[in-house]
């Protein structure tokens, strides 16, 4: 079990407010739109819940790093930064996304459309020096319904999907980031941070999956399957592999802006081969067994 976000006192009124109305509060926030972002801290690594105004666009919620005219940018701007996985809660919803702090034109544009439903963050972005940061809330991971999930087998394949599709964004927008920059733009508006959080959420994600299957599911099935033992021990060998690659990508995305085209498609191009050659061998050893699994799990002893 998790331990619980931590809450400012000045914020856990609301949030428990939010949480017992599904969703809807009075006061400051009474008849507006209102989420909670719970964010993880870039130095303490605590899960932080920040309640917060947003407005959609399309199927992105945007969020504004206002802090109430604060001359700073708020903690949970600084920590998406650092970890781009999120949690958001909408009404009685929760789901996982990517926050992705928008750049340039882009960033404008949307701040003029926040303003037209929102016209308090004029004020507040005159009142300071600072470009009030928009950020942009994806979801991160669409889960299929009970009829498309009947048991673990189905869950893995649906987690290697999304790995998958988020792997081919990362490299087509890197490829687009890089012939901007080749184009003669030192640093291309609107892709920077585009591909920096696509890219972490991804080393996160890849990162959180292998780790659990490492302390849970490995164990288990070898301990249940022990004709599996070989294959388990290979999928154990290529994660500490993959993850090596991955911190090799992330120092790379340390300063994206100098990092060298060819290097970092070949790094890319190095972990796609690996990673596909993974997760093809982990479904064709463990979906056999992870088929009679299913999923979610019933009650202990059924």
């Amino acid at each position: 079990m998790r331990p619980e976000p931590h809450i400012s006192e000045f914020n856990r009124p609301i949030v428990e407010e939010f949480r017992a109305n599904g969703g809807r509060v009075g006061g400051l926030f009474e008849g507006g739109d209102l989420l909670l972002l719970t964010t993880v801290g870039a130095k303490s690594g605590r899960e932080h819940t920040t309640p917060l105004g947003y407005v959609r666009d399309g199927d992105r919620l945007l969020v504004v790093a206002s802090a109430g005219g604060s001359p700073r940018h708020p903690a949970w701007y600084h920590n998406l930064l650092e970890h781009p996985m999120v949690e958001v809660e909408v009404g009685t919803e929760t789901f996982g996304a990517i926050a992705v702090p928008a750049e340039g034109a882009e960033r404008d544009r949307l701040f003029e459309e926040i303003v037209r439903v929102a016209p308090g963050y004029a004020d507040y972005q005159v009142g300071v020096e600072r470009r009030l940061p928009v950020v942009a809330l994806e979801r991160s991971f669409t889960e299929a319904g009970p009829d498309e999930i009947a048991n673990l087998a189905d869950k893995l394949v649906e987690i290697h999907r999304w790995l998958r599709d988020q792997l081919r964004r990362v490299r087509a927008e890197a490829d687009a980031y890089f012939a901007e920059r080749e184009a003669g733009d030192v640093r291309p508006v609107g892709l920077n941070l585009q591909l920096r959080q696509h890219c972490l959420a991804f080393c996160e994600s890849l990162h959180f999956h292998h780790t659990g299957e490492d302390a849970q599911l490995l164990p288990e099935m070898e301990r249940r399957h022990p004709h599996l033992r070989a294959a388990i021990g290979r999928l154990r060998a290529e994660h500490r592999t993959v993850d090596r690659i991955r911190g090799e990508l992330e120092r790379l995305l340390a300063d994206v802006t100098t990092a060298h085209p060819d290097r970092f498609r070949a790094e890319l191009d190095r972990m796609t081969g690996e990673l596909e050659a993974h997760l093809d061998f982990e479904e064709e050893s463990l979906i056999p067994v992870l088929a009679a699994i299913p999923f979610p799990p019933g009650p202990p002893g059924v």
